[in-house]
């Protein structure tokens, strides 16, 4: 080994070791600003976050892409929790929800756990709220675990197969799993950090992101290293899975409401939520006011249509 091929290695190697350092930082310091909410409960081998309030006839609900529980804002949850069991969670791999325990990130197993919590906490098919890739994670509960639910109320779900990405999710979008890890565990959370706003502005386009959505929506969770990796699994296992999926949605038995925002910029209306509409019997499609972002950006209408599809339970 040459001298300068030895110091060009040492230097790499500083590089590499500096940034894990910061990325550990960094996290400790995210983590402190956005604790826990609730409890842990372990489905299957798996650490499930969740928190559960309120009480009466229960609606679950699930976050999208890169999110955690508090991307649904409170006012939101606060109307439903009002005369609900309202029980959000992490979904597996995001906020502070373990990765799925058998190491491989899908649709279908992250579903398995979902209903694993259904029934440990005696839920008795709930409503199931999805938004974005929550709703693609729902469908999947759906159609695999139909007894697990009462009804669907998808928010701007990703129900239809697509090789685009997102500018908002393209820092994640790596298909190999080992080029992945190794980003997330060096430059993914520093990196983030300085992308954070724009990635998140974007998802909220063409509404306003409230300024301290990073911490009050739980979505600076999403830089730290495992978050990382896992969104961008979970972008190659809705891929994987949504082509077979698709197949499946006429066989759907149980009521199922779609709500977009008009405007939504991250999943296209016309194509996630008509065809969805088209292919379930009895499925409607609502549209307001409003971006992707619409559980952050319009809580009371949101919660309203959640309600409404709630009371039809009854």
């Amino acid at each position: 080994m040459t001298s300068k091929f030895a110091k060009f290695i040492v230097a790499i190697t500083a590089i590499f070791l500096t940034f894990a350092g910061v990325t550990q930082l960094a996290s400790r310091w995210i983590e402190g600003r956005i604790p826990r909410d609730g409890a842990v409960l372990t489905i299957d081998g798996t650490d499930m976050h969740y928190l559960d309030r309120g009480q009466g006839r229960p609606i679950v609900l699930i976050h999208g892409l890169s999110g955690q529980m508090r991307n649904f804002a409170t006012g939101l949850v606060d109307q439903l929790a009002a005369n609900h069991r309202v029980v959000l969670i992490d979904r597996p791999g995001s906020g502070y929800s373990a990765p799925l325990a058998d190491g491989t990130n899908t649709l279908a197993g992250q579903a398995e756990v979902i209903a694993g919590l259904i029934e440990t906490l005696d839920l008795d098919a709930p409503l199931i709220v999805g938004h974005s890739l929550g709703g693609a994670v729902a469908l999947t509960l759906a159609l695999d675990h139909p007894d697990a639910v009462g009804a669907l109320a998808l928010i701007a779900p990703a129900s239809q197969p697509s090789d685009a990405t997102s500018s908002a999710f393209s820092a994640m979008s790596i298909q190999s799993d080992t080029l992945r890890r190794f980003v997330s565990l060096t430059f993914a959370t520093p990196l983030g950090m300085l992308i954070f706003d724009g990635s998140a502005k974007s998802v909220f386009a063409p509404e306003s992101m409230p300024e301290d959505f990073g911490t009050i929506g739980g979505s600076l969770l999403s830089i730290r290293p495992h978050s990382y990796f896992s969104a961008g699994g979970d972008m190659v296992a809705a891929r994987a899975a949504l082509p077979t999926m698709v197949a499946g949605y006429p066989s759907l038995q149980m009521p199922v409401a779609i709500l977009f925002g008009r405007a939504d910029q991250v999943l296209d209306p016309a194509i996630h939520g008509t065809l969805l509409r088209d292919a379930v019997t009895g499925a409607t499609l609502t549209q307001i006011e409003g971006g992707h972002m619409i559980v952050f950006t319009a809580p009371d209408a949101v919660a309203g249509w959640i309600l409404d599809q709630a009371a039809q339970q009854d």
